[in-house]
Parts: C-alpha cells; structure tokens; sequence
C-alpha cells in the first residue's frame, strides 16, 4: 500500500478538483442508468431479480450472484457501478424459492449466533441442491439474451462472493459459450473433496477466471489456490488466483463485524474492483 505523503496546498487543490470531477463524472454516469425489478422464469419457478443498466443501447452483460445474505441495496450498488461503466447487470435472488429478496434480516445478525447461522444455512439449501445452480444460470443467460438492454455479439460475465463465488465455476461451465469472463471474490468451497466440486468443473469453461482468495480462507486451506491454479493449467483455461490480506467477505461493504471487527477492506475492495474491470474488459469486450 501507498504511504501517506505531505501535500502541498496547490497538490491538495490539484488532487481535490480531480476528486470533485470524478465524482461529477461518476454521478452523471449513475443518472444515465435504468434500474427495475424484475422477474425470470426458472425451471425451478419464477426468480425475482434486480435489472440494472444504461438508459440506452446494448451492451455486454454480466450476472451478479450475491453472498449469503442475498439481492440487497450493496449488491444494488455495484451492478449501478457496473452499468455506469456500460454493462447490463442482473443480480438475482438466491433464495427465490423460498422468500422474496432480500429474505435475510442483517440488523442483528452475527455470525457468532447458532439461531442465525442455522437460518442461513437453510436458506443457502436450496440453490446448493444437485443441478440448482446450473438450471438458474441458463435462465438468467436466456433472460438477458432477450433483451433489448444487451448486445448479444459480446460474450457475458459472471461474478460472486462468498457463496457466489462457487456459483460463478456453475454458471461458466453451464452455459460456457455465453459465459467469456468470471471473477470468484471470497468465494467458499472451490476446492471440496465432492465429485462435482467447482475446481473440476474449470475443463468445461471456455472463459477466463479471476479468483481472488481471503487470508483466512487461505490459511484454513492452504493447498486449495495451487490445485485451482494446476486445475487452470491443465485445461488450458486462463485463470489467475490471488491472496489477499483481507479477511472473508472483505469486498462486501455491508459485511457484519465479526469479534467486534470490521471485516469490509475499502482500499483492498477497490484493488479487486480494478481487477474486475480490467477481466471485463478482455473477456467481455474485446
């Protein structure tokens, strides 16, 4: 990380009125966007799903699968940041065959309490069953291939977090001549001892993966990154895996505390964003 230098006044104007356009220009972009609910059929019933994008035009697509705590205004907030960037983005939700979005309660939630994580884990059953992800992935790629929103001759993208990050290998390997790029940030149970765990999944993937790994998710499992890396590499798939400092979840800005800590790393966070944008750019655009 950059340390914090002395700043002369001039600097601290120069750097200030940069800021100030940025922010103009950020704001204006955010204005020119379209934001609905929405809802699209799945084999497994009807998915409501929030449908994010410019005013005008088609453009590249790219589908948001949430962490455990399902569609919500933070999820929200980065598909608008994706759209003023020029993509149409859908972030489904999760849970939609049990309860409507966002169908967990954060206020007091902790993950400390054995009440709230039986919840959680019970809301989680239903896109965790044997083929779930795999049926919604191609309902959502069908959904936004429909419309007028998208520009179909571009490839589609694909990213989650925690619980999204395994949903996104899914969603690659279901539809892998749609799916041309996908991001894993904190994504749990890449690497499982399961038939079908996501890593061996990577062979039937046309597009190219950004994973990046939490510290203590590293550190609970530390030969995972090297068999998703050696996973890449024997199927000629391009894919990068990264460590970060950050703990599980450090990308989500909403994250609750955990032990009294925050657990949401802003300057780490906007590293992976950049990293995301830069995956986009190749997978997606060129």
């Amino acid at each position: 990380m950059a340390h914090e230098k002395d700043l002369s006044r001039r600097d601290f104007v120069a750097l200030s009125v940069g800021a100030g356009l940025a922010a103009a220009t950020g704001a204006a972009a955010q204005a020119n966007i379209t934001e609905a609910t929405v809802s699209v059929k799945t084999p497994d019933g009807t998915c409501d799903a929030a449908f994010i994008h410019p005013a005008s035009g088609r453009h590249p697509a790219v589908i948001i699968w949430p962490d455990a705590f399902g569609l919500r205004p933070s999820m929200r907030d980065m598909a608008k940041r994706l759209a003023a960037d020029g993509y149409s983005v859908l972030v489904p939700n999760p849970y939609y065959r049990v309860t409507k979005a966002p169908g967990i309660d954060m206020t007091n939630f902790s993950f400390q309490n054995a009440d709230n994580m039986a919840m959680l884990r019970k809301m989680m059953g239903g896109i965790g069953a044997a083929g779930a992800a795999e049926r919604d992935a191609a309902a959502f790629v069908a959904f936004l291939d429909a419309s007028s929103a998208v520009d179909t001759t571009k490839k589609i993208g694909a990213q989650g977090y925690c619980m999204g990050g395994p949903l996104v290998f899914r969603t690659a390997a279901a539809v892998p001549d749609r799916i041309g790029a996908g991001a894993s940030f904190h994504g749990g149970g890449l690497v499982t001892q399961a038939p079908d765990s996501p890593h061996t999944l990577i062979p039937k993937m046309k597009a190219r993966l950004y994973v990046a790994v939490a510290s203590n998710d590293d550190a609970r499992q530390p030969d995972a990154k090297d068999v998703l890396k050696q996973a890449f590499a024997s199927a000629k798939v391009p894919g990068e895996v990264e460590v970060y400092k950050g703990l599980h979840g450090w990308c989500v800005p909403d994250m609750p505390a955990e032990a009294g800590k925050p657990i949401y790393d802003k300057p780490d966070a906007e590293r992976a964003w950049t990293k995301l944008v830069e995956l986009y750019r190749e997978g997606l655009r060129s």
